[in-house]
């Protein structure tokens, strides 16, 4: 059977790994007019930490996302973190809304999560004079897409896939050619693939520091709040998040937000070397979209290898690596479970 991947950034690459891991006898080929390190994703920080998810169901969120925090739990076991990007930090999440977090069902899936407690949240206040009013502390990875993709694609290759530098612009044209499988993981690129205007951008603008003296993540879970994520070799400072905004150009007034903001938080970030400052596209959708579709019959044949010729998965907003395995996974579901309703009829 022949599979097109559409999409090279962590949804797409971890779909194409996942499908041919599982049926090694598939021909499975990406396409995409980029490939890493100009994906969107290679200028995230790679926190895994469910964000920017519309009203996806909770349980989904869970099962998808301790998929993938297992999967970089068994790379960290492995040895394997300096040659994926992958970092165990503790994370503090705090918001100045006085109604406070809720307890999101995931905070069971990191290590040592725990609701920060009044005369925790005073010394923190005191620390960085704010004025929060509820949070979080736990443990999780940060996995880089620079370096993670860059290895995942390397496995991908070496399994027998392979890769295609073309743009699709309508999804019969793999049809046409002959392949019996699509998985779209074009992500914001959905809007004009399949015409889905429910995918939107929401922008993200985040500034890159050189400050190894940061061994820990700080997010402010407000709608205009900052955060801070060290990586190997810098920091991210970010950030934004404006809905419905194209514009790719670092905005002076964005920056200086970022920098004041993450200097109010770490004082200690005065003086830091700025090292680059990035712009990308968050693909936010209301839900993210895994399901099974037929767009036409491909030409010359009769019936199709499945009961289904396009599979679908994208719309994940900030949480592409947090999600990514979990959701191959379901791809795979998909695809075994037709393959046992073909084999009975």
């Amino acid at each position: 059977m022949r599979v097109a991947v559409v999409g090279a950034g962590v949804i797409g690459v971890t779909s194409a790994l996942a499908v041919k891991n599982a049926f090694s006898q598939f021909e499975v080929r990406v396409f995409a007019d980029k490939f890493s390190p100009d994906t969107t994703g290679d200028g995230s920080a790679g926190l895994w930490s469910p964000y920017l998810l519309g009203n996806t169901p909770s349980d989904k969120i869970s099962e998808w996302g301790g998929i993938t925090h297992r999967w970089l739990e068994t790379f960290w076991k492995a040895g394997l973190a300096s040659e994926i990007g992958l970092s165990l930090i503790p994370i503090y999440r705090v918001t100045h809304d006085p109604h406070g977090c809720h307890a999101p069902n995931w905070t069971k899936l990191v290590y040592g999560a725990h609701r920060l407690s009044s005369k925790e949240l005073e010394k923190l206040n005191e620390q960085y004079k704010e004025n929060y009013k509820d949070g979080w502390m736990f443990v999780t990875y940060t996995a880089e897409p620079v370096r993670l993709l860059p290895w995942l694609t390397k496995r991908f290759l070496e399994a027998g896939g392979k890769l295609r530098n073309r743009k699709i612009y309508a999804l019969s044209e793999l049809i046409d050619d002959g392949y019996d499988l699509i998985i779209n993981c074009s992500g914001l690129g959905a809007r004009e693939l399949v015409g889905d205007n429910t995918v939107i951008p929401i922008r993200g603008q985040v500034v890159r520091v050189t400050a190894p003296w940061v061994m820990h993540g700080f997010l402010e879970d407000d709608d205009h709040g900052n955060y801070i994520i060290p990586n190997f070799d810098s920091v991210v400072l970010g950030g934004t998040h404006q809905e419905n905004d194209f514009d790719c150009t670092p905005r002076k007034e964005d920056s200086e937000f970022i920098r004041n903001g993450c200097c109010r938080i770490l004082p200690s970030l005065k003086s830091v070397e700025e090292r680059k400052k990035w712009v990308g596209f968050r693909p936010s959708r209301p839900q993210i979209r895994i399901e099974a579709e037929v767009i036409g019959s491909p030409k010359g044949r009769e019936v199709m290898v499945l009961e289904m010729n396009v599979i679908h998965n994208y719309g994940h907003g900030g949480s592409g690596v947090t999600l990514s395995w979990g959701c191959a996974l379901d791809v795979l579901k998909i695809i075994e479970n037709t393959k046992r309703l073909k084999s009975h009829l």
